[in-house]
């Protein structure tokens, strides 16, 4: 029998909880390692299954990859093949990212449409199309999508989306081309600006990153560098909305409230309370009284994340009234429902838009981790629920969330993997 995690709700949470750092973040950062011979150093690395399957990744192209708890060493001296295993890519959506470091690098790559959560179309036309706007030639070659160049030139590039695995990619190749690089209607999310801040620790010269307009100065070659991560704000606005959802009281220590405003609003349309510091204290929020509706719109950083789209669905579900949620980003993320009526949510989908009759009682019950923050949001819902849950697919769970059972513990919750 599969793992599984046994939750008894009915327990505010309570207390402090300090998160991992940025997932996504440091995906990004193991596949801009590539980019030079140097050793490279990640600090404060999430101890989660997706930065394992990185470091894999990275290790069949030829690279040395050491983890050690949060510590990630990564030296690419010379790459033994240019293509990473299809199966390998299958498990990782982030796997992608391999591709402008080695056409960068060795001016050619050669990597299968990758695998990673069921949430969508999530295609790779903008990755493909900014190879091609910096001089390669892509083409498919049985299952893999290939690119080679001998040198890439700098180029003005719009994306017809601003698409974060693709303007990270696009940047990473432009970094080592010849020429200036303008990416127009870039990603502005923090992890890309974090990204490029590694770039530019290892020597590269880019600028604009977390808006919408960068410029990549092509450099002739990359030094290594000794990387901090940010902690990761989705991993925080999770912790943040579990404390609602179950009317407790929970501070995040280490958040970065600058990046949390779209999620702070919402609180405060919530009418739950919250206390942000400036100095390292982080975000808290509690909720005295009873949670008021609000509409939500998930959309591309600096609007509401997606990945808090199904968690902040759970918390609505304890608020006084009928919310919607409308997403605009991934066209499958609505998966979660089922699990969330399984458990007596009244939650109906009509298109993107979730909508939620707050105020019923949840009931415990078994339940799957269909994906990564799709887990989180019936862990959530365990944690509110009256009698015991079994949640199933904890492998979901366990690619974005470390020590996400002894750290709901500490605050409170009745919580076992079993």
């Amino acid at each position: 029998m599969s793992e599984r995690f046994v939750i008894r709700g009915g327990r505010p949470l309570r207390g402090e909880v300090q998160v991992s750092g940025s997932k996504n973040a440091s995906l990004y950062t193991l596949a801009a390692a590539l980019l030079t011979a140097d050793p490279v150093t990640i600090r404060n690395a999430p101890e989660i299954a997706d930065i394992g399957e990185m470091a894999d990744v990275c290790r069949s192209l030829g690279a040395e990859v050491e983890v050690d708890g949060t510590t990630v060493n990564l030296q690419a001296r010379e790459f033994t093949s240019t293509a990473p295993p299809m199966d390998q890519v299958m498990a990782l959506r982030a796997s992608f990212l391999v591709m402008g470091p080695l056409l960068a690098r060795e001016g050619e790559a050669a990597c299968a449409s990758p695998g990673g959560d069921v949430i969508g179309v999530r295609p790779l036309d903008v990755h493909l199309a900014g190879f091609r706007a910096l001089g390669a030639e892509v083409h498919r070659e049985g299952a893999d999508w290939a690119a080679r160049a001998k040198r890439l030139q700098g180029a003005r590039i719009f994306l017809d989306y601003p698409s974060v695995l693709g303007t990270v990619n696009v940047m990473f190749a432009a970094a080592l081309a010849e020429g200036t690089t303008t990416i127009v209607n870039a990603a502005a999310e923090p992890e890309v600006a974090m990204a490029a801040d590694l770039l530019n620790a290892m020597g590269a010269r880019v600028s604009g990153h977390g808006t919408a307009m960068m410029e990549i100065e092509g450099v002739e070659r990359m030094h290594g560098a000794d990387f901090i991560v940010v902690p990761d704000r989705i991993e925080t606005g999770t912790y943040l909305l579990a404390g609602a959802a179950t009317g407790g009281d929970v501070r995040v220590t280490n958040a970065q409230p600058g990046e949390l405003d779209s999620l702070l609003t919402k609180f405060r349309e919530m009418e739950a309370e919250l206390d942000v510091s400036s100095d390292g204290g982080g975000v808290r929020v509690s909720v005295p009284r009873k949670l008021q509706p609000i509409q939500v719109q998930a959309v591309p950083y600096p609007g509401f994340p997606t990945d808090l789209h199904a968690p902040m669905a759970v918390a609505l579900t304890q608020a006084d009234g009928v919310s919607t949620i409308h997403e605009r980003v991934f066209d499958n993320r609505t998966a979660y429902v089922g699990e969330l009526r399984t458990m007596g949510a009244k939650i109906i989908t009509g298109g993107q838009t979730v909508i939620i009759e707050g105020g019923t009682p949840l009931t415990g019950a078994a339940v799957r981790a269909l994906d990564i923050r799709a887990g989180a949001s019936v862990v959530i819902a365990g944690l509110v629920a009256d009698g015991e849950t079994q949640v199933s697919g904890v492998d979901h769970l366990d690619r974005g969330y470390a020590h996400l059972a002894e750290r709901l513990t500490a605050l409170g919750a009745d919580v076992e993997r079993r």
